[in-house]
């Protein structure tokens, strides 16, 4: 498992390391019942605290990224696809809402705001 950490960026270490790894999950580089690290091993490897280690593997857990076996370490959950599909199209709304607010207060249509995401796009992605 990597994990890069930017100790230059405004996005909390614990963030970090909970991202990267979910990223991981989902790509497919950590499978299903794939131990992980242990906490402290983790820790002392990126050269961070085990309790920034601790709050990202608790965060992973409440989100069912992983599952902790008290005595035996965290793995990965049993990947449920529609869950973390449900996840990021709840991330991409937070996007889209940003758009639009943006859009209306420089007042950007909807049909700019809809040409301008079809440019970026692009017809390779099209089903």
């Amino acid at each position: 498992m990597r994990i890069v950490i930017s100790n230059s960026s405004n996005i909390p270490i614990y963030e970090q390391v909970q991202q990267s790894i979910i990223n991981q999950i989902i790509s497919g580089e950590l499978q299903e019942n794939d131990i992980l690290p242990s906490i402290r091993s983790l820790a002392k490897d990126l050269r961070i605290s085990v309790m920034t280690i601790k709050k990202a593997y608790d965060e992973l857990e409440d989100a069912g990224y992983i599952i902790t076996v008290h005595g035996k370490g965290s793995f990965v959950s049993p990947r449920n696809l529609e869950f973390i599909k449900e996840q990021k199209l709840k991330e991409m709304e937070e996007y889209i809402e940003k758009i639009i607010e943006i859009s209306n207060q420089y007042q950007i249509s909807k049909k700019e705001v809809l040409d301008l995401f079809e440019l970026i796009y692009g017809s390779e992605y099209d089903e």
